[in-house]
């Protein structure tokens, strides 16, 4: 009989607001286990979040929650040191990541991470959840990587279930999923599917700009990628790529756009 194998645990949780001089500070943090915030030095009015996996990946078994509030006249960027990993899992354990997301009217939040790796033997249920109250703005993108094309890797055999939901005053405005099992190659080979990409992101902008952002993405996005409003402030992207490589390369181009050209500095190292 074998024992138990450990697993890794992982909570964090803050809150930030905007001060009457339109800065924004902490007004509550925690983390534990392992995951990790750290605030690199800001040079504006916003903050920065980089979240920090100090296990250095996901497998079976393994559980994260992330929460975080933005409070009125807060601007929040969160994003992660770098690509996250989900590697082989053991039989019938699965890894869990929950996210969820609170941004108050006249606030804005930036939700960033870098690439999420899945790895052959992957078991992996990931779920995001975005609570928008009234003109709250939002910046979000989610890339996935299905095995790193540079060393030839081949998903045979995964289990990956993902689901996003955005909510503005409590009615869905956005929601999204992906269920993964089994043979990931053969399915993201398809061409109704993915024609043969290794990459994919979904991003989602809802900001009273959005309409007008919309000629400006088509222009900047590869021909695997495409654009489209759900409203007049809510604008998508989805996006496939050849491999993780293309993927970032592209998407920094659209979001050094959105941002102002002060996309985190993880994401440019």
């Amino acid at each position: 009989m074998h024992s138990a194998q450990p697993r890794a645990r992982g909570t964090a949780s803050l809150t930030v607001a905007g001060d009457a001089r339109g800065r924004t500070g902490l007004v509550d943090l925690r983390h534990a286990g392992s995951s990790k915030l750290v605030f690199p030095r800001n040079f504006n009015d916003a903050l920065e979040a980089i979240l920090v996996n100090t296990a250095g990946g996901i497998t079976g078994g393994d559980q994260y929650r992330l929460a975080a509030t933005v409070r009125t006249g807060g601007t929040l960027t969160l994003t992660t040191q770098a690509a996250e990993r989900a590697y082989r899992a053991q039989v019938n354990e699965v890894g869990h990541v929950e996210t969820t997301l609170t941004v108050a009217a006249d606030a804005c939040l930036n939700w960033l991470p870098q690439e999420l790796i899945l790895f052959d033997h992957c078991a992996l249920r990931r779920r995001l959840q975005i609570d928008l109250q009234g003109n709250a703005e939002l910046l979000m993108v989610e890339p996935v990587v299905f095995g790193r094309a540079a060393m030839n890797e081949h998903l045979s055999d995964v289990f990956f279930t993902d689901r996003i939901r955005i909510n503005r005053d409590g009615q869905p405005i956005y929601l999204d999923g992906m269920d993964l099992s089994g043979d990931a190659a053969a399915h993201t080979a398809r061409r109704a599917i993915g024609g043969g990409a290794r990459a994919m992101a979904s991003l989602v902008l809802v900001r009273p700009d959005a309409a007008a952002q919309l000629d400006t993405l088509r222009a900047m996005l590869p021909p695997t990628a495409g654009a489209s409003l759900l409203a007049d402030d809510v604008l998508v992207i989805r996006q496939l790529a050849e491999d993780s490589f293309a993927l970032r390369r592209d998407l920094m181009l659209i979001l050094s756009h959105l941002t102002n050209n002060s996309l985190p500095i993880s994401w440019r190292l």
